[in-house]
């Protein structure tokens, strides 16, 4: 059974950082894709960065240079370390995982999902 825990989130002035982790269990960490996506109110969920199956690392446009996403071998543990945080940035973060044959829109559609963690980036 897949299991994702996000935490890590919380209320940040702009300009601030945070760190995003997301314990996974039940698949084999080294070899699945990992990806961050999020959703803030009344908008679409998006997909922010990613980490295919061979450690490639993806990221959108909006966040590039300011996230950056890692992987915990150790610890079968992804990171998104947030920095230079923007008030467009609040949302809530999930976590995603999935075998590393799936396409993105696969992955978004057929893999495992975290409970989500909210990040505020608020004065």
């Amino acid at each position: 059974q897949v299991q994702l825990v996000e935490s890590g989130g919380g209320l940040v002035q702009p300009g601030g950082s945070l760190r995003l982790s997301c314990a996974a269990s039940g698949i084999i960490f080294s070899t699945y894709a990992m990806g961050w996506y999020r959703q803030a109110p009344g908008k679409q969920r998006e997909r922010v960065a990613g980490i295919s199956g061979g450690g490639t690392e993806t990221y959108a446009d909006a966040v590039m240079g300011r996230l950056t996403s890692s992987k915990d071998y150790a610890k079968n543990t992804l990171y998104l370390q947030m920095n230079s945080l923007k008030p467009e940035d609040t949302a809530v973060y999930y976590c995603n995982a999935a075998p590393p044959y799936y396409s993105n829109e696969e992955a978004a559609s057929f893999g495992s999902w975290g409970q989500g963690t909210q990040v505020t980036v608020s004065s």
